[in-house]
């Protein structure tokens, strides 16, 4: 499964741990069996993780599918909260990507001591 996903082997046994994954089916010789089902679950949670979803809110939108019970309004609801953390994060960024270009600015970017970043950094 690790090859199948680019997932790390200690990652995969890290979400079996806090239950993300169900624990697989073993073989005869104790090698676990994964399935297409866990591959896709996997994928699935990897691609949440990308989005920036936390482990608790991976946790409820796999319960909603486990459940059967997903609708996109109880996905959306279930979402909702974290587009808000996303744009809260990008404004914060596109604040402080003003200020360094602004700071940026007033540097010469000469062989001098004196400089306008060091001393916004410091004030």
């Amino acid at each position: 499964m690790a090859r199948a996903t680019g997932c790390h082997l200690e990652t995969i046994r890290y979400y079996e741990k806090i239950g993300l994954l169900p624990d697989p089916p073993r073989s005869a010789n104790g090698y676990r069996i994964y399935d297409e089902t866990a591959v896709r679950r996997l994928r699935f949670i990897l691609r949440a993780r990308e989005l920036g979803f936390g482990i608790d809110e991976v946790r409820g939108l796999l319960h909603l599918i486990d459940c059967r019970s997903q609708t996109c309004a109880e996905v959306q609801r279930q979402t909702e909260p974290h587009l808000a953390e996303v744009r809260a994060k990008v404004a914060d960024l596109q604040r402080i990507e003003a200020i360094l270009v602004k700071t940026m600015s007033q540097c010469s970017g000469e062989n001098v001591p004196e400089c306008p970043i060091i001393d916004a950094l410091a004030a």
